[in-house]
C-alpha cells in the first residue's frame, strides 16, 4: 500500500518535527545540569567559609541538645 504524495510529505514533516523535539529535551537537560552545578558551587562556597562553620556548629549543638547529650 502506497501513500499519496501529500500524505507522505505530511508524514515526513511530522518526523522532522519529532526530531526537533529531541534537541529541545537535550537543551533542557543542559540547563538543568548547569543550574545544579551552579547551586553546588554556591553551597560549597557558603559551607566552606566562616558562615558554614558556624552553621554546622550550631546545628550539631542543637541536635546534641535534643538528644540530651550536650
Amino acid at each position: 500500500m502506497s501513500l499519496h504524495p501529500r500524505s507522505r510529505a505530511r508524514s515526513l514533516a511530522g518526523a522532522r518535527a519529532a526530531g526537533d523535539q529531541r534537541g529541545i529535551t537535550t537543551a533542557e537537560y543542559a540547563v538543568g545540569t548547569a543550574a545544579g552545578a551552579g547551586l553546588a558551587g554556591l553551597l560549597y562556597k557558603l559551607l566552606t567559609g566562616g558562615f558554614g562553620d558556624q552553621l554546622l556548629k550550631t546545628l550539631f549543638d542543637h541536635v546534641l541538645g535534643l538528644l540530651g547529650i550536650g
